[in-house]
C-alpha cells in the first residue's frame, strides 16, 4: 500500500531559519541531513518536494461562480506543511516506522500519514 507522509515542521530547527538551526549542534546538524539522504535511500521511498513557507501560498475558493483568491494560508496554523514523501509499505506499522525516522518528527514537528485514495479504492 502507498502512504502519503506530510511533513508538518512546527518548531523544528532547518537550516532556512539560521537562528533555530544555530542552536543544534554541528552533529545534530550533520544527524538531520545524515537522516534526511537515509529515508531518501529506503527502499520504497519516493521523495517529495519541499515547501515554501506558508506565507508564500495563495487559497483558491470557488464560491457562487466566482474565484476568490488570498494571498497566504487560508488560515494561521502552527504547523503547515512544509513537504511530504509518498512510501510503499507493506502495512501502517512499516509506514509508522519509516515516520519515526523524519528527524521533524523528533524535533518538534509532526508526520502525517495517509494512506493514497489510489491503494484505499476511494
Amino acid at each position: 500500500m502507498k502512504y502519503v507522509m506530510f511533513i508538518f515542521q512546527g518548531d523544528s530547527p532547518t537550516p532556512r531559519d539560521p537562528e533555530a538551526w544555530a542552536k543544534l549542534s554541528p552533529e545534530e546538524q550533520q544527524q538531520v541531513f545524515a537522516d534526511y539522504q537515509a529515508l531518501t535511500a529506503t527502499a520504497g521511498v519516493e521523495p517529495g518536494v519541499q515547501m515554501d513557507d506558508p506565507q508564500t501560498s495563495t487559497t483558491v475558493r470557488v464560491q457562487g461562480g466566482e474565484t476568490l483568491v488570498t494571498d497566504g494560508p487560508f488560515v494561521e496554523v502552527k504547523e503547515a506543511v512544509a513537504g511530504y514523501l509518498i512510501f510503499e509499505a507493506d502495512d501502517l506499522d512499516g509506514a509508522i516506522e519509516l515516520a519515526s525516522r523524519i528527524p521533524a518528527a523528533r524535533l518538534g514537528g509532526a508526520i502525517e500519514i495517509r494512506p493514497s485514495a489510489e491503494w484505499t479504492g476511494r
